[in-house]
């Protein structure tokens, strides 16, 4: 880890790192959110995955968490969306695919599976890495995100329930299978062998068995991509329902896919993870 910036920020701090992931077979850059209470002990963590298009940059610039993560005594781990680099593959005329559009799988096709293992990254690499180096409580994480992070935070949760004690998600992509954002990457990263596609969808999880603690979700009832079929929090729910799976899904009127929505109530999936980070 080489530490690249660091601000003071709601009486912590906000730093910035780079490292060569052996995941992903490149340089990788994460943020972390160290809170007040790390300089005097090791405190408990909550991974951020962020939706397409994003870096690590997005949410610890636009989300206020730090403020709610300060009260609390938890850090935050901000990790990228992809791998990244002029040897690494894209598509840099979809925002959908490719650098900024890793989906938290491990790929298998040949094109992409080098450098696309952003669910080895997650779930392994990068734990292992921040908690040698830096003031956090082994083991004692939760996991949250926003889009095609919520969808990263629902499959990693559910996919290690041991790992993480909690899950929550701002407007997931919960069944990525039977949408068009899914279909178009899964196919790519993973071969047209859709039972292939089931290991890294939270709603085909959650029917063959896979449980965790509990989820929290928030969904916008005026976000655009609910409206054009990408999200299906229905799906996601009547699964959860069939399988005793503890999920509350929060219909917010008026709000929309931004983080202005995720700004409104992540201090409430700040005191929902709290409950379960308490040691």
């Amino acid at each position: 880890m080489k530490e690249i910036e660091s601000i003071k920020e709601s009486g912590g701090f906000l730093n910035r790192y780079t490292h060569a992931s052996q995941q992903c077979q490149c340089e990788m850059t994460f943020s972390v959110y160290l809170p007040p209470q790390a300089s005097s002990g090791k405190v408990p963590t909550l991974y951020w995955l962020s939706g397409l298009t994003c870096t690590d940059d997005n949410a610890r610039t636009k989300a206020g968490a730090q403020r709610y993560a300060s009260e609390h005594g938890i850090a935050i781990v901000f990790p990228d969306t992809s791998p990244r680099g002029e040897n690494v593959p894209d598509e840099s005329e979809r925002y959908d695919l490719g650098q900024g559009a890793g989906f938290y799988v491990n790929a298998t096709q040949s094109l992409w599976s080098k450098h696309y293992r952003m669910y080895d990254y997650v779930v392994n690499e990068l734990p292992t890495l921040v908690e040698a180096n830096l003031p956090l409580l082994p083991g004692v994480k939760s996991i949250s995100g926003h889009s095609m992070g919520g969808h990263g935070a629902l499959i990693c949760g559910l996919k290690n329930p041991d790992t993480f004690r909690s899950v929550s998600a701002f407007a997931p992509i919960t069944n990525p299978v039977n949408c068009g954002w899914g279909q178009g990457c899964f196919g790519l990263y993973l071969g047209e062998d859709k039972n292939d596609w089931q290991a890294y969808d939270a709603t085909s999880l959650v029917n063959a068995g896979a449980k965790v603690n509990d989820i929290l979700i928030d969904q916008g009832d005026a976000d655009e991509f609910l409206h054009e079929g990408q999200l299906l929090p229905e799906n996601f729910q009547a699964a959860c329902e069939a399988q005793g799976q503890s999920c509350t899904i929060r219909m917010q009127a008026g709000y929309d896919h931004s983080y202005h929505f995720i700004a409104s109530f992540l201090g409430e999936h700040f005191e929902f993870h709290a409950k379960y980070l308490k040691v």
